[in-house]
């Protein structure tokens, strides 16, 4: 009998505003995938587009990242700067033949628990359908 295989999801978290959304979901122990892991930066729009390449050549089925959108206390343009990053990593993606379906984004607050959860869960449901 062969058993279905989560996602690995890799989720890039802010230090101030998603991960006690996400620390939330584990201390109330709202389920999501044990697939799933994550990455605490100060802001997201610190993350680097070879970051996530890196990330999917080493296995990784999909990317999050948690953003903080207009909450940001490192700049009133996080939101923008974000999206920006998102553009630039699926048009390399492209170029390395990952399909741009396999990173996504959304603002988590620290209060985003439930949130957090749906997202992983329909994220595995979008990675699994791109597997088969």
């Amino acid at each position: 009998m062969e058993t279905k295989r989560s996602p690995r999801i890799l989720v890039f978290s802010t230090e101030k505003i998603s991960d006690p959304g996400i620390d939330q979901a584990g201390l109330r122990k709202i389920h999501y995938s044990p697939s799933v892991y994550v990455i605490s930066l100060p802001c997201s729009s610190g993350i680097k587009p070879r970051w996530v390449l890196h990330a999917l050549k080493k296995g990784f089925d999909g990317i999050f990242i948690a953003a903080d959108g207009h909450e940001c206390s490192f700049s009133p343009h996080c939101a923008e700067l974000t999206n920006n990053i998102i553009v630039e990593c699926q048009r390399r993606m492209k170029e390395e033949n990952f399909n741009p379906k396999r990173i996504r984004m959304a603002a988590l607050c620290s209060v985003c628990a439930e949130p957090f959860a749906s997202h992983m869960a329909n994220f595995s449901k979008i990675l699994a359908e791109l597997e088969s």
